[in-house]
Order: structure tokens, then sequence, then C-alpha cells
């Protein structure tokens, strides 16, 4: 086998979000001497913020194909697979490694009509979820169902995802890989970063205590819910300040119901940010209302800042928070519950401080970068050498 191998991923767009910041580090830190990797993406961007220009500056090698968009278009999606198997055929990829819904299914149709030799899937979350149309989710099921059994890896990042894979019988167990979605804990580390500095940029006093959030401002975040529990918060706890982080289509909405609530004065928007170390390092308590996840990174970087985390128990998000350890989880729609946590943590800074301490530990031991890089390594020369005995089998 010659090295290094030509491998290629393909995402639907690189905005900025856990799956895309996921594959950037595959693709930067992925051993050069054994695998020359490029990623390839859509240019839609929007409300959340872009990575394109990060990749570049990274110097990650990047494709990018307008056609490959995140709606359902026949003649987009039909230029951008003739397009993908063009790209294949001229640049002899041994390895597609795909991400997100939409190239995930674009992108192995052109592997596999290019006989490329292996082709793996990560499931960031799966496509389909249950606030979704019936008809819609059955169609992604099957679509799911369909190109998994070509699929020569499908790499979940929580456990739960692989049991909704058994559930709806998506792809054959054995072909499973359970690769934690991971962060740079050099990166997150709360020792490196001055907590009050930041702080005075947002104006926010030194010892007041900060419920923050970073994130879409999307359906699937539900940002309303969080404001309806920052202003059950509020209420009883008036000194505490609220910290929104991030941006997107529900922009709109979002600041008529800070208004809505009389939260102007207590909850500080600040849109995209890229520092997000140093935005965590001001923060007491991380609240998460998403409806359904794959496995939040943002989590992640909240616990290896040491920083609890009060969250709706909703898909990879319970492989991460044990209950009253390292955070605490309640039922979507609990709202009161949510904000019971939070008041927990607000009025117990021994608690805060244990609990932070706890949740570093597991992201040091689980969803160290490393350990990631090292996983995806050992599981393309596993393929790779199964894909040589195979064909070694059939010249014999």
């Amino acid at each position: 086998m010659e090295y290094p191998i030509n491998v290629i991923h393909p995402i639907t767009r690189l905005i900025v979000g856990g799956a895309q910041e996921n594959t950037l580090y595959t693709a930067e830190r992925l051993d050069k001497k054994y695998f020359q990797v490029e990623v390839l993406s859509g240019i839609q961007t929007g409300s959340e913020g872009s990575l394109i220009d990060e990749a570049w500056q990274r110097g990650i090698p990047l494709i990018l194909l307008p056609e490959l968009r995140r709606e359902i278009s026949p003649r987009n999606d039909l230029q951008a697979i003739t397009k993908l198997r063009k790209i294949l055929r001229q640049n002899n990829y041994k390895i597609v490694h795909t991400h997100s819904s939409k190239a995930g299914i674009l992108g192995r149709y052109a592997a596999i009509h290019e006989h490329t030799p292996i082709i793996v899937h990560t499931v960031h979350g799966w496509s389909f979820h249950q606030h979704m149309d019936p008809v819609r989710k059955y169609t992604y099921i099957l679509l799911e169902k369909r190109f998994a059994k070509f699929t020569d890896a499908l790499i979940f990042v929580s456990k739960r995802d692989i049991q909704k894979a058994n559930e709806y019988k998506i792809g054959n167990p054995e072909k499973f890989y359970l690769i934690r979605s991971a962060i740079p804990l050099d990166e997150f580390n709360p020792g490196k970063y001055d907590r009050n500095k930041i702080r005075n940029e947002l104006g926010i006093p030194i010892d007041a205590i900060v419920v923050g959030n970073v994130g879409r401002l999307s359906e699937q975040k539900d940002p309303l819910s969080w404001i309806e529990v920052a202003d059950i918060v509020s209420r009883q706890s008036p000194d505490s300040l609220f910290l929104m982080v991030g941006d997107g289509p529900l922009r709109g909405q979002v600041e008529k119901a800070i208004k809505t609530t009389g939260l102007e004065n207590r909850i500080i928007l600040t849109g995209i940010r890229r520092d997000i170390p140093e935005i965590l390092a001001c923060m007491d308590i991380f609240l998460l209302t998403s409806l359904w996840e794959g496995l939040p990174r943002v989590i992640l970087q909240a616990l290896a800042m040491g920083i609890p985390v009060v969250a709706n128990q909703v898909d990879g998000i319970s492989d991460v928070i044990i209950q009253g350890e390292s955070g605490f989880f309640e039922k979507p729609g609990e709202k009161h519950l949510l904000a019971e946590d939070c008041l927990r943590l607000i009025k117990d800074a021994g608690l805060r401080s244990s609990i932070g301490n706890s949740g570093r530990f597991k992201v040091e031991s689980e969803y160290n970068l490393e350990l990631m890089i090292d996983q995806i390594t050992e599981l393309y020369h596993h393929l790779l050498n199964e894909r040589i005995k195979l064909l070694l089998r059939n010249r014999i």
C-alpha cells in the first residue's frame, strides 16, 4: 500500500457548529504521512456564521461545491452528484468519509458509483427526529437504511444514536464504531483565561453569577425556552445575569422575547463569537435547552472549562451528563425544573465547584481530541487492511 492515502470529507456546509468543527479538526490533525485529507463543502453559510475562511487560514485543503445545498433541489442535487463523481474520479480517493445528512447521501451515492474502496459516514445526530413531519422523517430513515448497506463503517458520536440505528434497523451493528466528538483540551483550559477581563469587556460585574449559552438561535436549540427559564431564574435570583452567544434564524424572535419578559438589562446577546474558551471562562452555569442533539460539543467545552451544565435530556446529552455529578438534566419542556437546577447551583458555590471539577475530569478521560484522532486513524488502517485482504481473497 502506498502512502499517503487520499481521503475526502464531504460535508453539506461549513457553518459554525459541532459537526463542522469535528470535521476540520480531523482533516487538520490526521497524520499527513499516512493520509492526505481534503474537505469538500457547499458554500451556504447563513446567520450561524462561516468556517470557510478559518479552514483556509488553518491550511486545510478545501473544495467548494456550490451545488451542494442543504435544501432538496433535484437540479442542484443532480449537478452536485455529477461534480462529486468527477472529483472522486480525478483525485483517486481511497476513502470517502461523509458528514451531515445531505452530504452523507450525495457523497455516498457518488462514492458507490465511482467504486471508492472505502466509504465511512459519521452520524452527528440523525437527520430525522420526533419534531419532524412523519412523511419527511420516514423518507430520511429509508434513505439512511439504503445507503448504510454500502457503508463500510458508521461512526457514532453518542450511544443514543447507536440505539436509534438499532431501533430503526439502519446498518449492520458489526460496522458501528463509537468515536466521541472530542475537543482540544489545551484550548479549553480554565487556567489559561482571565475571567475578569472578558467580564469587563461585556459589562458584567465581577461578582455576578452568570448563566450562559453558546449556540445557534434555531428551532433545534429552542432559545425561546432558554429565555423562559432565564425569566423564572431572574425572579428568584435578582442579581444573576444571562449571556447568550450566537446567532441564527430566530434572532428576531429572541430579541422580541427578551423585551417581552423585561430582561433587556439582564440578558446580554453577543451575536457570533469565535473566542469561545474566553467567553465560557466568564460563565458560572451553562444552560442548554436543545430539543434534539447528536452530541453537542459546546457541552464538552463547558465541562472542560469546569462549568456545571443544566440541559434537556435529549439524545447524546445523557452520554455526557451524569445526573448530579457533572450537571443536571430534565425532560424537554420541564422549564421550571431546569430553573430549579440553575437556582440550586446559583445558591451553592461549593456544588458549582465540585460538579465543574467532575465534568472536567470526564471530558479529559473520554473526550480528548488526541484520542478521537487516534481512533479514526486506527479505523482507517483497519478498513484499508480489510480491503487488501478482500482483494487478495478474490484473486485466489
